[in-house]
């Protein structure tokens, strides 16, 4: 894997009352894969929170998402079948004022779509708006979802937030720059690690992204590819897509 990628900083808060929040996003397919590779590298990243994609929806799924929850060191939030994938999973660092599971309009003939979001507290006085998404294939209906996705996270209420997901579209593609355009890209504004998503050995992809909104500022981002504890080997095990880590400074308020 090549030299050993420097850690993001750690999460904390800040002396002027700002917290530094790490968060993933994952795209599990439907833990099909290693769980156990999965739980390990959501470990050495170390992420208060963690925008899922393609959780399990099906028979028995809470159980599925508890063991993962379990074997990661994190908690439930919302999200999973009640969304249709998306998901989010967090530390006990952060308070959950809110969570929702919103399902988006569909159509017919396509997979339908959700957003998993949240509103989480970091100690008593940083608020950070959080959503989880996974887009549709289809252009048309992929820009629409965008501008859901945009929607929802203003009606969260509060100034600052962050969207993390499986965009299915490249940064060159109208929709990621619906969402670039609004929100800061967080690979674009302080690239860390890796750059593209897409599984190892597969055609190079930039389709998994965390944006941030421009009060927040972004410390690094990227795919955790040679962070210690992140093995190749684990990477290829766990799902068909890379993890992105981001870590963010929040200021207070919101």
């Amino acid at each position: 894997m090549g030299d050993v990628l420097p850690d993001l900083p750690a999460s904390g808060s800040e002396a002027d009352g700002t917290a530094v929040v790490r968060v993933l996003s994952y795209n599990v397919r439907s833990l099909r894969d290693d769980v156990g590779a999965l739980a390990r590298v959501i470990r050495a990243c170390a992420p208060d929170v963690v925008c899922v994609q393609e959780a399990p929806r099906f028979f028995r799924w809470r159980k599925a998402v508890a063991r993962l929850a379990r074997a990661a060191g994190l908690v439930y939030v919302t999200g999973g079948a009640t969304a249709s994938g998306p998901m989010i999973l967090s530390t006990l660092r952060p308070h959950v004022e809110r969570a929702e599971a919103l399902l988006l309009p569909r159509t017919p003939g396509l997979h339908q779509r959700g957003l998993a979001t949240a509103v989480l507290r970091f100690g008593p006085a940083v608020r950070l708006g959080v959503v989880s998404c996974h887009l549709s294939i289809r252009d048309e209906e992929r820009y629409a979802q965008g501008r859901l996705v945009l929607d929802a996270l203003a009606s969260l209420g509060v100034s600052h937030g962050v969207v993390a997901g499986d965009l299915n579209d490249r940064p060159d593609g109208r929709t990621f720059g619906l969402l670039a355009g609004a929100l800061q890209d967080g690979w674009a504004v302080k690239p860390w690690g890796r750059e593209h998503t897409t599984r190892l050995g597969d055609p190079l992809q930039r389709i998994d992204a965390v944006f941030a909104t421009r009060g927040v500022e972004v410390l690094g981002c990227g795919v955790p590819m040679g962070l210690p504890g992140v093995s190749e080997t684990d990477l290829r095990a766990a799902t068909d897509h890379l993890p992105v880590l981001a870590a963010l400074r929040v200021p207070v308020g919101g």
